[in-house]
């Protein structure tokens, strides 16, 4: 069975007063990403059910509904309230994205039911959220980037040349330094025309003085290192600004979102 058939099986053996919530709710979606299992349901009031690989959720009153369960913004939330903040900023660009919700919507809904567990994390998510971000790779290289120091590079926009012809799509751009760092996924490798495509693009690239990093899994699972190749390829275009500095801002990337404290304060 695949993920979205034991979200179906779930369903079917809950009755209809639970809703599908939290990050189960947004599997639903094609998300693939995070636990699927436990699968997580809402419900308002008591319900007492004992069945694997279900985890219920009791509320007094439930969040916004629709016809699959809780609302794709108020799942969000949800999953806000234990996420870490770089998996947080990867599903909330993946939901933007799909135009499955907007920021207004969950700032919205955050400050009506501030109450609700999530509400006060989700609000220390949202200004890192950019829905132009096409894949989760690329949403987590730009949050390694943006939480080391370092400047936040334009999102999937074109570059041209100095005459204004197109020379193709950046993943992250920094168009003051001509760098554009790019996440090469294995589509890449596999795929002999994406393989030739890229060939060519990256040659128009270095013909117009552009320089590029690219992204592989492997070097994010080294993110520093990572930082660190951004950081020298940012200087040898001109980039004068701070150099990436791992401290409490860096770690509360990948620590669960605080919702306040002195500590909160000082890594906002």
């Amino acid at each position: 069975m695949t993920g979205l058939d034991w979200i179906a099986a779930a369903t079917l053996a809950m009755p209809a007063r639970a809703q599908l919530s939290h990050i189960t709710r947004i599997q639903a979606l094609g998300l693939d990403f995070g636990a699927t299992k436990p699968l997580r349901f809402t419900v308002a009031g008591d319900l007492h059910l004992d069945l694997d690989d279900i985890f219920l959720h009791r509320t007094e009153v439930l969040p916004p509904l629709d016809d699959v369960g809780v609302t794709p913004a108020a799942a969000f939330i949800q999953y806000c309230a234990d996420a870490r903040m770089i998996d947080a900023i990867k599903v909330g660009d993946w939901l933007l994205h799909g135009r499955h919700m907007t920021l207004l919507e969950v700032a919205e809904l955050a400050r009506r039911d501030h109450w609700r567990p999530g509400a006060r994390q989700v609000r220390r998510v949202l200004h890192h959220l950019d829905g132009g971000s096409r894949s989760l790779k690329e949403s987590e290289t730009r949050a390694v980037l943006v939480f080391s120091g370092l400047p936040k590079p334009d999102v999937n926009r074109d570059v041209r040349n100095g005459r204004g012809e197109l020379l193709g799509y950046g993943d992250l751009v920094y168009l003051l330094w001509k760098l554009l760092v790019e996440y090469e996924g294995r589509q890449h490798l596999t795929d002999l025309s994406q393989w030739n495509s890229d060939i060519d693009r990256y040659q128009d690239f270095r013909d117009d003085g552009w320089r590029y990093v690219q992204v592989t899994n492997e070097k994010l699972d080294t993110p520093k290192k990572l930082v660190a190749e951004v950081y020298r390829q940012l200087v040898s275009g001109g980039y004068d600004g701070p150099a990436p500095v791992f401290g409490d801002r860096w770690a509360a990337l990948f620590a669960p979102i605080r919702s306040s404290g002195e500590l909160a304060s000082k890594i906002a």
